[in-house]
């Protein structure tokens, strides 16, 4: 069997996609940079459906590059066909959304990698791993691209492998308009309707909208466009109507388009028509490859394209297969999608980059603490902090499953370090000890300040709460969890709630299991939990049951230490391990509190400081690993 479903093959990009809707791209203020290219989002849209994608194109030796590079791994594609140019920069394309017709877009590819694809990237052996080969229209706009996509298609279809096309036709990609034309879809052209209609029989598939396949065939007529396609090849062809829908026509043309095979349309806003076609053509993929009848396959398609009209940007508003399904059992609830709270919420959880099965964390977000010691000097903590840093990253020593908490007030230099080290990275958001709970002024009044935090940071907070808080704290608390919580997600990023009732009121086996079920009652969803030690089984077992019960895709628990000693962590890692939803620990006094008084007194140096953090938080990871391996083993018993 072989070891791809689907190559595509030509452009990528990365776009740059105006924040700020209903205005001119001259008035944009700010900009969110996705993957962009209508293959590089198929890649990305069919690994989300659950087939093994890889895509063949060229980036630039550039952070851009890097960039689209380690997204398309991120989201499962196969990037060995990918080649890095280092003569020539990435694409970029800067694209708006005016209103509900008018979608600006500037593309930027002016001598850009992937029109210098080549015969040479096309490897024999990676063509022939794939079930499917799929091209788009821009390359074979150019001599030297068309000659790399025509030698992966006779390639594919002398390895029995299918092979598809999609249209995709921008007139200024093929030079026939200005810079400033992007948003344009039709110029009548007959050298590109020569060019399309010389590689048509290539083909076992075809997609396009009328206006696409009025430039393959030649005629504004599209039942003559279609008939001229036809002619020249057996493939299955795919008509995008817009609103209307799509039908598929495998054999002859009919006298009417309503007489070709449809699937069911979706009735949702028309948000964004930008990167529509690149969803569609995921979900017909997925239904094609999986040799589904055309009306279910162009249900997917339907289904994708939805999706992409109702979000904001082209890649990230592609479904996974689990909300794929989940939308095509429940329907639509609300015609804009994006304001789908449910469906957002599956959306978002399903498409997380990363899993981290296993958590160690060594937390040094400690701010009063740390300052309250004898030698604590800002400067001081700062560096200290730093150690920290180099501690978690030498025990990690590069493998997965390591992290650290660090703030950014007192740790900023270690903050930014550990940027691209591997690391799982929370920064705390809270006034610390503060109850009501506070946020740091940094963040702003309406947590504005989130804007600045990198995409890879989780958002932590630490809330002291109990069930049985009177009506005013709980109030205010509740009022500030949920105007962080929304800040993080407008920014995209993930959010780690943390709650210690033992230090606010007794606790029983209830009482955590009762603040959870409450934090999702409010409309919170955390990504991740952090929890003290509970107390027995059944108060852990209370616990994630209410998790599972209201958040099946909670990435899990990490528990915190609260300045235990090493065989009190142990029993309480012991205790936790049994359960699956809890990853790991983060844990701070019990491997920093020594090694940091001794430094800031100046009674040890950096490298002894580094050693005694090293072991300890090796000695608790170790701790952890082996309560886990325990119970796996009780459970294999």
């Amino acid at each position: 069997m072989p070891a791809l479903d689907v190559i595509t093959i030509g452009r990528s990009s990365v776009d740059l996609y105006g924040s700020q809707i209903g205005g001119r791209l001259e008035d944009m203020g700010s900009f969110q940079k996705y993957v962009g290219g209508s293959p590089t989002n198929m890649a990305t849209g069919t690994a989300r459906l659950g087939l093994r994608s890889a895509l063949i194109t060229r980036v630039g030796d550039e952070h851009m590059g890097r960039f689209l590079r380690e997204e398309l791994a991120r989201e499962g594609v196969d990037v060995r066909g990918v080649t890095t140019d280092p003569e020539r920069l990435t694409a970029l394309v800067i694209l708006g959304i005016r209103d509900e017709e008018r979608f600006p877009l500037i593309f930027y590819r002016e001598n850009c990698a992937d029109m210098a694809l080549c015969e040479e990237d096309i490897d024999e052996a990676f063509i022939a791993e794939s079930r499917s080969v799929v091209a788009t229209g821009t390359h074979l706009s150019h001599p030297r691209t068309e000659a790399a996509v025509l030698k992966a298609l006779r390639l594919a279809r002398a390895n029995g492998a299918r092979t598809a096309l999609d249209i995709d036709y921008r007139p200024n990609l093929w030079g026939l308009s200005g810079h400033g034309d992007g948003e344009n879809r039709f110029i009548e052209s007959g050298a590109v309707t020569a060019r399309l209609q010389a590689t048509l029989s290539l083909f076992d598939l075809i997609v396009g909208t009328e206006e696409e396949f009025h430039i393959a065939g030649g005629s504004t007529d599209t039942l003559a466009a279609l008939r001229a396609v036809r002619a020249k090849t057996d493939a299955v062809l795919v008509c995008k109507r817009g609103a209307s829908g799509a039908v598929a026509f495998t054999g002859e043309i009919p006298p009417s388009l309503d007489e070709g095979e449809s699937g069911p349309g979706f009735p949702i806003e028309v948000f964004n028509v930008l990167g529509a076609g690149d969803g569609f053509m995921s979900g017909l993929l997925k239904g094609w490859l999986d040799d589904e009848p055309w009306p279910r396959a162009l249900e997917y398609a339907n289904a994708c394209g939805a999706f992409a009209v109702s979000r904001h940007g082209c890649t990230p508003a592609y479904p996974s297969l689990e909300e794929l399904r989940f939308f095509l059992q429940r329907g639509v609830v609300t015609p804009a999608l994006r304001h789908d709270a449910e469906l957002e919420r599956i959306h978002r959880s399903t498409n997380r980059h990363e899993a981290w099965p296993r958590m160690r964390v060594f937390a040094f977000d400690h701010r009063m603490q740390m300052e309250a010691m004898e030698g604590a000097t800002p400067e001081r903590i700062g560096r200290f902090k730093e150690l920290c840093l180099e501690a978690a990253l030498g025990v990690a020593d590069g493998r997965p499953g390591y992290g650290i908490l660090c703030d950014d007030r007192l740790g900023r230099k270690a903050l930014h370090a550990a940027t691209g080290t591997g690391l799982w990275v929370a920064r705390p958001a809270e006034l610390p000890g503060s109850r009501p709970l506070e946020l740091e002024a940094e963040l702003g009044p309406d947590c504005g300040g989130l804007a600045e935090w990198p995409l890879h940071q989780v958002v932590k907070v630490l809330c002291f709460c109990h069930p049985d808080d009177d009506a005013a704290v709980r109030s205010a608390q509740e009022d500030t969890l949920r105007r962080l919580y929304a800040a993080a997600r407008r920014n995209r990023l993930e959010f780690l709630l943390e709650v210690i009732p033992s230090k606010v009121g007794p606790t029983d086996e209830e009482t955590v299991a009762r603040l959870i079920r409450r934090t999702y009652e409010i409309g919170i969803f955390p990504d991740w939990w952090k929890l003290e030690p509970l107390t027995g089984e059944r108060a852990w077992s209370n616990a994630c049951e209410a998790i599972a019960a209201h958040d099946p895709h909670c990435r899990g628990i990490v528990v915190l230490g609260l300045d235990a000693g090493v065989e009190e962590l142990a029993a309480s890692f012991r205790e936790a391990a049994r359960h699956p939803l809890v990853k790991g620990f983060a844990v701070g006094r019990t491997i920093f509190r020594e090694p940091a008084r001794e430094w800031l007194s100046g009674r040890i140096d950096d490298a002894a400081a580094v050693t005694r953090m090293k072991d300890n938080f090796a000695s608790l990871c170790a701790l952890w690993d082996e309560a886990r391996a325990n119970c796996k083993e009780d459970v294999a018993a």
